[in-house]
């Protein structure tokens, strides 16, 4: 083997997160971390473990329990000059900041008419399947795909958790970072040569004919475990990552259903005024003579998230969920 080529490297969709932290926090002495317990606590989940003994209190920054105050400190670094990367322990904790993030992040470029940017980048955990009951279990990030002004992404592989963040911190404008629960102990290879991710479209994580699925997050892996068993019964599905849910990369979904002539659009959120209805109302618009049955969509029961593990898993989509409504599209 030559020299150049590097061996693929095992490791976690957590430890590729706590990587592409660390290359920032090296690359750059403008980037900081801070959030609760970011320090010396390695973050709730883990990401941030070592990072405070590597760099220091004044790169990883232990914050007050107070969302609204250090959103808007991290506001304030970001218009000074400086690259801060804020973390939210769950998205339910952003609402705390919502006024920040939407009254604030999203609109100082436009109110000041271009004179004031805000390269700010804002990471929370997202999702429900862990048993955190309803207050600790929301999937929230269609709300922010809502807001004109920033950028919303929802890395689903290890590629993406590993990349997304330096593409992220080269953006003049704010991004969100969506980083579902489950996919943290998810292990697997990761390449690696150091690159950047494309967050200005949709990829096709597995080819098809037959049918488009169409998500993104922690619900990617039940689409290809679907897809996988629809396989097996002779139905080709198409698996569409959005990765980006704002911008929305529509031309790849309607490419997708051009070839396929159906799609199912899964979705961890409520149903009603979810992102699902977003990418279900732009394929009717753009794309509606290319199907030959009507969109489908899976998404979560109309009810907060139960706490007792088989009423949570009623709850969510599950891959059996997926699969059926591909036979009532397809069959």
């Amino acid at each position: 083997m030559s020299g150049d080529v590097k061996e693929p490297e095992r490791t976690t969709y957590r430890e590729a997160m706590r990587e592409a932290l660390r290359e920032a926090l090296r690359s750059d002495d403008r980037v900081f971390l801070m959030g609760e317990d970011v320090g010396r606590y390695g973050g709730c989940f883990g990401v941030s473990l070592g990072l405070l003994e590597e760099f220091g209190p004044e790169r990883v920054r232990d914050t007050p329990l107070s969302e609204s105050a250090f959103v808007g400190a991290g506001i304030g670094a970001a218009l000074a000059g400086m690259r801060p990367i804020v973390e939210i322990m769950t998205v339910n904790f952003s609402l705390l900041a919502l006024d920040q993030i939407l009254n604030n992040a999203a609109t100082l470029r436009h109110m000041s008419g271009g004179q004031l940017a805000v390269p700010l980048v804002i990471r929370m955990t997202t999702g429900a399947g862990r048993q955190l009951a309803a207050q600790h279990s929301h999937s929230l990030e269609g709300w922010y795909a809502h807001i004109p002004g920033i950028r919303v992404l929802a890395p689903a592989t290890l590629e993406d958790a590993r990349h997304m963040l330096s593409s992220a911190l080269a953006d003049p404008d704010p991004v969100l970072i969506f980083e579902h629960g489950s996919l943290y102990n998810v292990s697997g290879e990761l390449p690696s040569t150091v690159q950047t991710a494309d967050v200005d479209h949709a990829t096709i994580r597995r080819p098809g004919t037959d049918v488009s699925l169409i998500t993104y997050g922690g619900s990617l892996p039940k689409a290809l475990a679907a897809a996988d068993e629809l396989a097996a019964g002779g139905i080709s599905a198409e698996v569409i990552d959005l990765r980006t849910l704002r911008p929305l990369d529509h031309a790849t979904v309607a490419a997708s259903v051009a070839r396929t002539h159906r799609a199912v659009v899964i979705d961890e959120a409520w149903r009603t005024g979810s992102l699902a209805a977003e990418v279900s109302a732009r394929i009717a618009e753009d794309a509606f003579y290319d199907l030959d049955a009507p969109v489908e969509r899976v998404c979560s029961a109309e009810v907060p998230v139960p706490y007792a593990r088989q009423l949570e898993e009623a709850a969510l989509p599950q891959t059996a969920d997926i699969v059926a409504a591909v036979h009532g599209a397809v069959d």
